[in-house]
């Protein structure tokens, strides 16, 4: 069966990610291509690396234009999703990119984004306890957020296992700059981010602080806190996530690897790097690859794990293409790749 596909959004650098990968999909065909300030252009101006679809027209984000497939992914600015979501069937499956259905949590969702909850979905990371059942058969996922997707990775067997101090870890994460989405920003022009690497949303202020703490909360009892900072890196695409927290007592380097080899053994996008080799995020350019290490900082007493994704295919486009696939009852794998671009 081949199912056609919609995409809300397509002009952005998720959209412009999601056709990519659909492209290479050997079980969807791309139905309507939608936009707001594009609306009547062709994609070729917006997206010019899609050479099959130049020609097509972005069309107006609406209800009507979106009905009538089988997927539809909406690629909008967070708080927009849930009022184009109401007015499609339930028959439809609806993968959200955007924030809205995230959180659990409707007092974290307002505090951080600043108005009504919209609802909580099936949450897209297959490689969280009970995730993969929750989406399979699902009509609604949402796609988690790119540093979450890093962070958690990184720090999931650690937290399952017991072998650190959950309410006591730090995380500091580079991204590039395509993260902050594509609308014009006087901090995102190339003569700010060129030889430059900043922070921001600093002291728990960033929103997927909240989204960090869920999904780690999800494998343990134990109280979860997170100080969590972002940094602004050079770079057009990636996250290599940096966590620690202090360690538990009798664990050692060779048993955290043993750990995590245990929890990511099936895991088909999740590769445990030899000892001695580290994250890059250049190995997984445009791939659906997460890169994790993990080493005991014994002088420290300190567990560090480091994480390397790109941050706009397994961080968002990625996620939702890999989610779809099992909620649909495709292979997890369809489409998608652990192969990267280099240099």
């Amino acid at each position: 069966m081949t199912y056609s596909v919609a995409v809300a959004g397509c002009t952005g650098y998720a959209g412009g990610e999601l056709l990519r990968l659909l492209l290479q999909h050997p079980d969807v065909t791309i139905g309507a291509l939608t936009g707001n300030s594009s609306v009547g252009d062709r994609l070729g101006v917006h997206q010019p690396h899609l050479a099959p679809l130049a020609e097509r027209i972005v069309a107006p984000t609406t209800a009507e234009e979106l009905a009538g497939h089988d997927v539809v992914f909406l690629a909008l600015p967070h708080g927009t999703s849930a009022a184009i979501a109401e007015q499609l069937g339930d028959d439809v499956l609806i993968v959200d990119a955007g924030a809205d259905f995230r959180l659990s949590s409707a007092q974290e969702w307002e505090k951080f984004y600043g108005s009504p909850h919209a609802g909580t979905w099936p949450y897209g990371m297959p490689e969280l306890p009970g995730a993969r059942e929750a989406l399979a058969g699902s009509r609604r996922v949402a796609v988690p957020g790119c540093y979450p997707t890093a962070t958690t990775l990184a720090l999931l067997p650690a937290v399952a296992a017991g072998l650190i101090d959950a309410s006591q870890i730090s995380i500091v994460a580079a991204s590039g700059t395509s993260g902050a989405g594509k609308s014009l920003k006087p901090h995102l022009l190339g003569a700010e981010t060129m030889g430059n690497m900043s922070p921001y949303g600093v002291g728990g202020m960033h929103r997927h602080t909240p989204e960090i703490v869920q999904n780690l909360s999800s494998a343990t009892d134990a109280e979860v806190k997170v100080s969590f900072t972002p940094l602004l890196a050079p770079m057009p695409r990636g996250i290599l996530a940096t966590c620690s927290a202090p360690v538990a007592d009798g664990v050692t380097t060779e048993s955290a690897r043993l750990a995590y080899a245990e929890q990511y053994s099936d895991e088909p996008f999740v590769d445990l790097l030899p000892a001695g080799e580290w994250p890059q995020t250049a190995a997984v350019a445009g791939s659906n690859r997460v890169t994790v290490q993990v080493v005991v900082d014994e002088t420290a007493g300190r567990l560090i794990a480091i994480s390397a994704i790109d941050n706009l295919t397994k961080g968002t486009a990625g996620g939702a293409v890999q989610s779809m696939n099992i909620a649909l009852g495709l292979p997890e794998t369809a489409g998608l790749s652990t192969v990267g671009a280099a240099p």
